[in-house]
């Protein structure tokens, strides 16, 4: 998306000195190029996006056009997609924590449900109990050791992951007995979601092999789908260098899996993929105005209406890829900046050291590359949260509003007086 300064100053005027922006046609073309590179080579496919990633309502329904199923982790995320109209049938729940209500609303309608714990189980056969007509299908999130050459490979360097069900230690094999007691239940799929550091291709074949080892062994015929999770690397920015795997390297590698381990085309299961980062991750700019630049000893501080909670929460000091669209040519030679945010915090920096001519009053900073987890970990903290503008192509339209007091302090959350 080519901005110029008249344009975002235009934008501005509408909606404020701050706002994300939304690449809708960037958001087709991720989704498109991942679809492609898996449905090639293994054609009963289901990509589930990752509400959590980003749940801007508007964007989940714009996956659910391209065709992908919703894939939440809480209620809240689940009645979001049923607001916008995603049919349930295609809704993917998972996470850790679901009460019997959510669990139950899930089943009602179809849902696939894969189970995270086993206390899971008891409100499951307690549904089944009370509805023994109907006959509930649901997966089991499976927790293995995923290490390569015995190297731990878990994000934060943990040793173990927290989620599913552990297989080593016979959980996994309780569960499934304790479900088999109950006629109208079938487990049907299997669920191995892991965060990793560094994303590997290699990290996904151990996982995929794994998962089609318990289901072999475990499930047999009764296997209809096999779900691998999310995590994958998306396009990445030069400045990042890091060397990313494409999306056709990680379907390569995973659907070689799956082919090799189920030769009988008509009784492959539906490979599930959860992608979240690599969909939207460069899909969101977010644009700033430049309020003032000061000196301060001998450093300079540009100071801009946005926060590094808007760009960065967990606030890690590398800096991302920028733009700066300057109001005037006769701007200072170039220098070592910093750009802060409008917090009263001391560590709310946008940018360290930046090289280059310091932006003044009125200039903005685009800050790309923010689409993923920026969005929903972003506080209204001290000011209200900016709105979030999507462009097709043709047009720009606000899709969600910049915050008031009356959102910010909603009158049927707050006591007032």
């Amino acid at each position: 998306m080519n901005l110029s300064f008249n344009q975002i100053e235009s934008l501005s005027n509408q909606f404020g000195s701050s706002f994300f922006l939304f690449d809708v046609n960037k958001l087709h073309d991720n989704y498109q190029k991942l679809h492609t590179a898996f449905k090639k080579r293994y054609p009963k496919l289901i990509i589930g996006y990752s509400y959590k990633t980003n749940y801007i309502p508007y964007l989940c329904k714009e996956m659910d056009k391209l065709g992908a199923y919703s894939e939440v982790v809480s209620k809240l995320e689940y009645d979001l997609a049923i607001k916008i109209g995603v049919n349930p049938k295609r809704i993917i729940f998972n996470g850790p924590i679901k009460s019997f209500e959510a669990i139950k609303v899930a089943l009602d309608n179809g849902s696939l449900l894969n189970i995270d714990s086993l206390y899971e189980i008891d409100h499951i056969i307690t549904y089944c109990m009370e509805n023994p007509l109907q006959h509930v299908k649901l997966g089991i999130r499976v927790n293995f050791d995923i290490s390569q050459s015995n190297k731990n490979v878990l994000q934060e360097g943990y040793k173990n992951s927290r989620f599913g069900i552990c297989v080593a230690n016979g959980d996994f094999e309780y569960a499934l007995k304790k479900l088999s007691q109950v006629e109208n239940i079938t487990v049907t799929g299997l669920h191995g979601h892991f965060s990793t550091n560094e994303r590997k291709v290699e990290t996904y074949i151990t996982i995929t092999k794994e998962l089609c080892r318990i289901a072999k062994k475990y499930i047999k015929g009764n296997l209809e789908y096999i779900d691998i999770g999310g995590g994958f690397y998306g396009e990445l920015p030069p400045e990042f260098a890091i060397t990313a795997p494409t999306f056709d390297e990680y379907a390569c590698a995973i659907c070689k899996v799956l082919n090799s381990e189920f030769l009988i085309e008509e009784k492959r299961p539906f490979l599930i993929v959860e992608p979240g980062i690599s969909l939207v991750a460069n899909v969101f700019t977010f644009i700033a105005k430049v309020m003032e630049t000061k000196k301060i000893a001998e450093q300079f501080f540009v100071v801009v209406d946005g926060s590094v909670h808007n760009i960065k929460p967990t606030m890690h000091k590398r800096n991302l890829p920028m733009q700066i669209f300057y109001s005037k040519e006769d701007n200072p030679e170039n220098g070592l900046f910093h750009i802060v945010g409008y917090t009263c915090m001391e560590k709310d920096y946008l940018a360290y050291e930046v090289a280059g001519k310091p932006p003044t009053q009125n200039d903005y900073i685009l800050f790309e590359n923010v689409g993923a987890y920026t969005i929903v970990f972003n506080p209204p903290f001290i000011k209200e949260r900016p709105a979030v503008v999507a462009f097709d192509g043709n047009s720009y339209l606000e899709v969600r509003k910049r915050e008031t007091l009356n959102e910010f302090f909603h009158e049927n959350l707050y006591l007032f007086s």
